[in-house]
């Protein structure tokens, strides 16, 4: 199968993003000098610096999205990232790449930033998904891939036991309810921007209708959330985790909520595999297997995952969605007269809906 194109993410100018950042790291470190080789693309800046004070050398810098670019998300709340980030290397043992300069003023970049210490190493690919031949976590051995899974299925268990509770609470949404009413009422809301004098979408809604009959008669308490918990976000030195990246998503809910990302994501890419008739990794990542092993590292049994994994099934057909929507903005490709063909899994959503995915 042939690579499909990426879809545009930005309309700024590395070369243009190169020069003002050099001026604004310059006020920090005089007489600083970014190399000009360094790759800059979309809204993760990747650059080194030559200074003999700096902090650090090897950065990546997180930019705000462009809000030219018909952005994924309608606000990027680059100082509430910046403290998730700040905490969770606070109170636990999770691996995220070191916080170093915040810049809340949009002048310099054009949006707000902050720069953190870049990780070395390989992450499970996107595009073409790792579930594909011909990428180094598909061509491992069993004993490797289950080596990965553990120590990615630990990551987020130690995240959820060690940071503390109240300290999460920032990342409630207003309104009323419990944490996970509100977090599937901010989707609600951001579903509701997404369609917004456009197409809605008749399968989405009916997910949403499917979570108030499987609603969680006990929640269980909230924890900390990594937000987009999937191998594609790791960084690894072999199979081993050295930096747990993207923490826009950072929530406080319950800890099936975090689960039921890392279980459908990994689903989404095998379903996709196996559509297009290869094995992909079936043994891989499994829900069962997670959700023993999680268990088994918590003592906190996983409750109601038919909810939580549509719910995270759901989360990613209003992000699939508005990336079509995007594309459709560009000119990339035309919009259909069922708006729910724009969303790739739109058959496994309405299986999982009729309780009929497996």
């Amino acid at each position: 199968m042939d690579r499909p194109p990426r879809p545009r993410t930005s309309t700024r100018k590395p070369e243009e993003l190169a020069r003002r950042l050099t001026a604004w790291l310059d006020v920090r470190l005089p007489g600083v000098r970014v190399p000009a080789s360094n790759g800059m693309s979309s809204e993760t800046l990747l650059f080194d610096i030559e200074h003999p004070d700096t902090p650090v050398r090897a950065c990546a810098l997180r930019l705000a999205a462009d809000p030219a670019a018909h952005t994924v998300f309608p606000a990027y709340d680059m100082p509430r990232q910046h403290r998730v980030m700040s905490l969770v290397a606070a109170h636990t043992d999770v691996p995220v790449p070191r916080v170093h300069w915040l810049e809340e003023d949009p002048g310099p970049l054009g949006a707000p930033f902050f720069v953190m210490a870049r990780a070395e190493g390989r992450v499970p690919p996107d595009v073409m998904p790792y579930t594909y031949e011909g990428n180094w976590l598909h061509d491992a051995t069993d004993a490797e891939r289950a080596a990965l899974q553990e120590a990615s299925i630990s990551l987020l268990a130690r995240l959820h036991d060690q940071f503390p509770a109240k300290e999460a609470e920032f990342l409630v949404p207003d309104g009323s309810g419990s944490p996970l009413r509100r977090h599937v009422d901010a989707q609600r809301a951001y579903y509701a921007w997404v369609v917004d004098g456009l197409a809605p979408s008749p399968l989405l809604e009916r997910c949403f209708d499917r979570l108030e009959e499987l609603w969680p008669a006990d929640e269980g308490p909230a924890v900390l959330n990594w937000g987009d918990a999937r191998i594609g976000n790791i960084v690894y030195d072999g199979f081993e985790p050295v930096a747990v990246l993207d923490w826009e998503m950072a929530a406080c809910a319950p800890r099936e909520t975090d689960l039921g990302w890392t279980v459908y994501l990994h689903r989404f890419f095998q379903d996709l595999t196996t559509g297009f008739g290869r094995r992909g990794l079936p043994g891989f990542l499994r829900r069962e297997d997670l959700e023993r092993r999680y268990a088994e590292l918590t003592g906190h049994t996983p409750r109601d995952m038919e909810f939580h994994t549509l719910y995270a099934a759901l989360r990613h057909g209003i992000v699939m969605l508005r990336i079509a929507y995007r594309q459709a903005h560009f000119g990339e490709v035309e919009v259909p007269a069922d708006p729910d063909r724009l969303i790739l899994h739109h058959a496994t959503l309405d299986a999982m809906v009729r309780g009929a995915y497996r």
